[in-house]
């Protein structure tokens, strides 16, 4: 079953209903592709009152692949996956990886994916490679927040940005590539997870961030309901908007839904749920208590290059992208 990009953001964020279906084909399969990540179980009064983000946190743990095949496929068909590059191949990756490491000077060079996609997704193993030739042979990765495609995927639905960002920082330590530092390069949602990662962490150091189309100022209403846009739903969209703004800021969806944590309505930047819930309002010094730490993170990189979409209309306000927000 097909469901259009309003109807899926509006629905994840509220937790109203997915209505995926369970029957379509499948491009990779379970025997491949072991799941180990323990998924947040319901209690009974959370079933009650979160019922569909529930049934989309079981269904990750029952049917995982058919879950993280579902959001890849709207992804594609929305055209959020980072397409290969078109270049002639070379060395096979295991000796790509080894060149990288030995015959350059440049910085690693370390990507995050945006949302549906995976590091493991042919597009980004393509912007992987294509970035290393540009690069003389820099050590370039893409690191997930999963330990394959399928929790990847998943990972950048039902686990939290906070949470997302603890997993990429582990396993930046853990390279002893980057040790000394990286340029870091995001894809849409994935450049919260840089964010996330140089204000709280930020050792290793990032040199240059470079954010592409990226979430950075929060987003504040649907895909397609923006105000300046002429939208399909008519006067449904403010109802919509405030309802999703009410629901994103409830402790329970912030736990476990990683669109809400960057959603940023600017009428409720001063209500007490937004300090005190969310992720994104810590993150910006915006909640309860200032955090100087994250401020001295963020002047630990020495660049930031952010590049907007001019026509997109998925991110409101696309202004976001490079930290604008609405008067």
């Amino acid at each position: 079953m097909k469901i259009n990009i309003v109807t899926l953001t509006f629905l994840i964020i509220s937790a109203d209903r997915l209505g995926f279906s369970s029957g379509e084909s499948l491009d990779f399969s379970a025997n491949d592709e072991e799941v180990s990540v323990g998924w947040h179980k319901c209690s009974s009064d959370e079933q009650m009152a979160h019922r569909e983000l529930c049934h989309l946190l079981s269904r990750a743990s029952t049917e995982p692949h058919i879950l993280a095949q579902e959001f890849e496929d709207w992804a594609e068909e929305k055209q959020l996956l980072v397409n290969p590059l078109d270049i002639p191949p070379v060395e096979t990756r295991t000796s790509r990886s080894l060149l990288r490491k030995q015959n350059s000077s440049s910085l690693p060079v370390v990507m995050a994916h945006g949302m549906g996609d995976s590091c493991f997704n042919s597009g980004m193993e393509s912007i992987v490679d294509g970035v290393s030739d540009m690069l003389d042979g820099a050590y370039t990765t893409c690191i997930p927040t999963g330990k394959n495609q399928v929790e990847d995927i998943l990972n950048g639905f039902i686990l939290n940005m906070d949470a997302n960002v603890d997993v990429f920082a582990e396993k930046v330590k853990a390279d002893p590539a980057l040790k000394d530092g990286f340029n870091a390069i995001g894809f849409s949602q994935g450049n919260n997870v840089i964010r996330g990662y140089i204000a709280r962490y930020n050792d290793p150091p990032v040199n240059t961030f470079l954010s592409i189309c990226g979430v950075n100022a929060g987003v504040a209403a649907i895909p397609y309901c923006e105000p300046s846009f002429p939208n399909v739903l008519g006067d449904k969209c403010e109802a919509l908007v405030q309802i999703t703004s009410k629901a994103a800021y409830n402790r329970f969806v912030q736990q476990h839904l990683f669109q809400a944590n960057y959603w940023r309505d600017p009428e409720k930047v001063d209500s007490r749920e937004y300090k005190v819930h969310s992720q994104l309002a810590r993150w910006g010094n915006e909640g309860l208590h200032f955090d100087q730490s994250l401020k001295d993170n963020f002047a630990r990189t020495n660049k930031f290059v952010w590049v907007m979409a001019e026509e997109d209309l998925i991110v409101w306000p696309r202004q976001g992208e490079q930290w604008g927000a609405p008067d």
